[in-house]
């Protein structure tokens, strides 16, 4: 579990959180949303104990990721956007990082490289920024760790290795493990993702899970504008070919949510999900 309560950090003068809070649950794939500069990387360091707290309390898997002990370090796996490589091959690498986590599956390991087709024999620093990337989710994926956290992930795949990185990281998932994956590409994660997670000017505008979601909106693309007094429409955005709709429905089920209209909502109209999810929290 992360326990986020009242965290306040900020680069010298200029504050970013105040008062943050946030929970997270193992055997979740948390999708991490948010303008340019609203904090997601920051956050994600955060959590990894890469950054520290000014103010308030951060637990990850029951730790202080600020006292950064190695019984902590060995249960997470952190991906940032900007990679960093030695002058090592994948060989050599596995052979330096793995011993720092017990749960290393190197037989797994060796599959997902095949499967991804990188060089073996070839020094990281050679490899182009894609390949990095695929090494690295592939470190990461056969850690084992407790939590796995990404930011971009997906950024310098191609899209058969898009596919390929849905396909493991859902054979990756378990009721023991979070995942934390901060994007902008939505479209490359959104069958993946359990939970949404939206940041927005210093706190968490949104957090809930996409069964709560698809039991309380409906969404469409039709191809003329509803009337804005049309019963239980929530929202309108034009869109190619139409325009996409949201609507209040407590009887959908499994439905399409596009989660990039859905963050447009919330951060445009967030009024709109806070009656409607604190309406069925005090129904239940």
């Amino acid at each position: 579990m992360i326990k986020i309560d009242r965290l306040s950090f900020g680069y010298g003068k200029k504050g970013l959180f105040q008062d943050l809070q946030l929970n997270l649950q193992p055997g979740n794939i948390y999708g991490l949303l948010g303008l340019n500069g609203a904090g997601k990387s920051s956050l994600l360091k955060l959590m990894t104990g890469l950054l520290f707290p000014q103010s308030g309390e951060l637990l990850s898997l029951g730790y202080e990721p600020t006292r950064r002990e190695p019984e902590f370090l060995s249960r997470v796996f952190f991906l940032p956007e900007e990679m960093n490589v030695p002058n090592v091959t994948i060989q050599e690498y596995v052979k330096i990082r793995a011993p720092f986590y017990p749960n290393f599956d190197h037989n797994a390991f060796n599959r997902y490289i095949g499967e991804f087709e990188l060089p073996a024999g070839h020094k990281l620093i050679a490899l182009s920024h894609g390949q990095k990337k695929k090494l690295l989710l592939s470190f990461g994926l056969t850690c084992n760790s407790s939590l796995l956290v990404l930011d971009e992930p997906t950024n310098g795949l191609d899209i058969p290795s898009k596919g390929q990185f849905r396909r493991l990281v859902a054979e990756a998932v378990t009721d023991k493990r979070i995942f934390v994956i901060s994007t902008h590409q939505v479209r490359d994660v959104e069958s993946l993702i359990d939970s949404i997670v939206v940041l927005h000017k210093g706190r968490v505008l949104f957090n809930h899970a996409m069964s709560d979601i698809n039991a309380r909106i409906r969404m469409s693309h039709v191809a003329s504008k509803p009337d804005d007094n049309t019963s239980d429409l929530l929202y309108c955005e034009p869109a190619v070919g139409g325009f996409w709709t949201v609507w209040k429905d407590t009887c959908a089920e499994d439905g399409l949510i596009d989660l990039e209209v859905l963050f447009d909502t919330v951060i445009s109209h967030p009024d709109i999900y806070t009656s409607l999810f604190n309406l069925a929290e005090a129904s239940a």
